[in-house]
């Protein structure tokens, strides 16, 4: 593991003195979870609990509401107390794919009903396909596109999903067609690859970083330039499809009405969660690099992908099912 890199990443969570610390107290922090047990927002989740814990000092519970693609947990947090006892765990698919979805039905507005408390880790996106693949590289792959077109699949985790729509931009950005083959969740997804019943899949380095360690999944690029120490040597998306990156992240929101002091509270917790050399190997570890932002920057970025994903879901001309 490159030391200078995870450096950088604890550098970067680090930021001028913020707010002091929740008071101690017998009543227990509360993140509420939209997803399953054992995935990447549920272990970060677990990671902020164990921070936040020993900064407020007193329990943080992780709260798994699952359904709705992470919206029975955002309703729950949204119709709760606002006294700051109790957040959710924000990861960027819901905050900002969902409400730019046409035909999208919320039961809550984003924009409105949750307000940024912090962000805690970068989530690289990979592109792979399977060991036993011809393709030995993406440009092959794209070439094979090319001259095929609508030959090959790409799998995703579902209809809509971040999956989804990062390779409808390789696909328009680079000029090729593929036929989409949804699944529910990157676990079964990633089966299909491995198998060879699909030719690609762009997913979250934390969904198959075991399996590229495995040697089950070829690694064709890092979706981004920063990469991963693990895999020095990858190929970066953006040098093969110039403009093409894909970044995913998790954060924490709190409902409307929040009080200031209470988000200052859980952005501090969060910023030395993710300065604790322990926690933070937990995120890298799981594949997340440790990526603390503070509530206005963390607003910046939620805006920023949120217009982001509108776009490319209008050129796609994607509908929810």
């Amino acid at each position: 593991m490159n030391r200078r890199w995870i450096a950088a990443c604890l550098g970067a969570a680090l930021f001028a003195a913020g707010a002091a610390m929740a008071q101690p107290t017998d009543r227990p922090a509360r993140i509420v979870v939209g997803y399953a047990p054992g995935g990447t927002t549920d272990i970060t989740a677990r990671v902020v609990a164990e921070g936040v814990a020993a900064a407020f000092g007193h329990r943080a519970v992780v709260d798994t509401r699952t359904g709705a693609n992470g919206f029975i947990a955002a309703e729950f947090v949204v119709r709760g107390p606002a006294d700051g006892s109790q957040v959710l765990l924000c990861p960027m698919g819901p905050m900002t794919i969902s409400p730019e979805m046409p035909g999208m039905h919320l039961p809550i507005d984003v924009g409105q009903d949750l307000v940024p408390v912090a962000n805690v880790a970068r989530s690289s996106y990979v592109v792979v396909t399977g060991a036993g693949s011809s393709y030995r590289t993406l440009g092959e792959l794209i070439a094979a596109a090319r001259a095929r077109p609508g030959a090959l699949t790409y799998a995703s985790a579902g209809y809509g999903q971040a999956q989804h729509l990062s390779t409808e931009r390789l696909k328009r950005m680079a000029g090729i067609d593929m036929v989409h083959v949804p699944y529910r969740g990157a676990a079964p997804a990633a089966v299909d690859v491995i198998a060879g019943r699909a030719d690609i899949l762009i997913t979250n380095l934390g969904d198959v970083i075991r399996q590229i360690q495995g040697g089950q999944l070829r690694l064709l690029a890092m979706g981004d330039r920063a990469g991963w120490p693990e895999f020095p040597d990858a190929p970066r998306l953006p040098d093969i499809v110039p403009g093409l990156e894909v970044i995913g992240w998790f954060g924490v929101c709190g409902p409307r009405g929040m009080p200031e002091e209470a988000i200052a509270r859980w952005a501090a917790a969060i910023r030395a969660t993710v300065a604790d050399p322990a926690l933070s190997r937990r995120l890298i570890d799981s594949g997340l690099a440790p990526n603390f932002e503070d509530p206005a920057t963390f607003a910046r970025t939620i805006a920023r992908d949120r217009q982001a994903w509108g776009e490319t879901i209008r050129a796609a001309g994607i509908r929810a099912e």
